[in-house]
């Protein structure tokens, strides 16, 4: 593998320099901005909670890693990119089994190593055909509409909350898989405006969280 070899995934990207996605490198900074905010509720709501903390230092990495890949576009660069983000969905997941949904945690492990290990297969079969390179995001998705409405048993206004971000997740998603076929009519793309609302999307994400923790 040749971890610098130069990639064209979107489109905005026009050439091999630096800033050819100017917008897709710069819409980056939300997810810094979604990590600030989210670190000054942690600290004011939940400032002992490590694994709090833990998401939003990962959410800051999703915003490095994915301005690193809208500029230098290469193999290592998208690795910089995927990495934090699958890190993201499986921490998570597993609080969100293990505090949500009051699962043991060796039962809320298992059910996040079956989802990481069934998640490429499940993409590629079921969903690439339907949303192409998005596909891959599809499961987490859904698993955000199925841990909403099992916590929204327990406590309507949390699980409403989490239902809430599901539908934000989905228009999120349907940018991101727009983007190409909708290059021809918009010249920059509209990748850009999945970086704006996924950052929201992890935000209130974690907020739920240092909520739910916080009583």
């Amino acid at each position: 593998m040749d971890l610098h070899h130069q990639l064209d995934n979107y489109c905005e990207r026009v050439g091999p320099e630096f800033w050819s996605e100017p917008l897709n490198a710069v819409t980056n900074a939300a997810f810094l901005i979604a990590a600030l905010a989210a670190y000054l509720m942690w600290r004011r709501k939940t400032p002992d909670d490590w694994a709090g903390l833990s998401l939003i230092v990962i959410l800051a990495a999703i915003g490095i890693g994915s301005f690193l890949f809208h500029t230098f576009a290469t193999v290592w660069a998208v690795l910089a990119d995927v990495i934090p983000i699958v890190i993201f969905i499986h921490v998570y997941l597993f609080f969100a089994l293990n505090r949500y949904l009051k699962l043991p945690w060796w039962a809320a492990l298992g059910i996040v190593i079956a989802f990481f290990a069934a998640t490429p297969f499940v993409a590629d079969a079921v969903f690439a055909p339907f949303v192409g390179g998005s596909a891959s995001y599809v499961p987490a998705l859904l698993a955000i509409f199925v841990v909403g409405a099992l916590l929204f048993r327990e406590n309507q206004g949390l699980g409403r909350q989490v239902l809430l971000i599901g539908v934000v997740f989905l228009v999120s998603l349907t940018i991101r898989t727009l983007d190409e076929p909708l290059c021809g009519h918009v010249e920059f793309g509209i990748h850009f405006m999945w970086h704006i609302l996924n950052s929201i999307v992890l935000f209130l994400l974690i907020r739920v969280l240092i909520l739910h923790r916080a009583g």
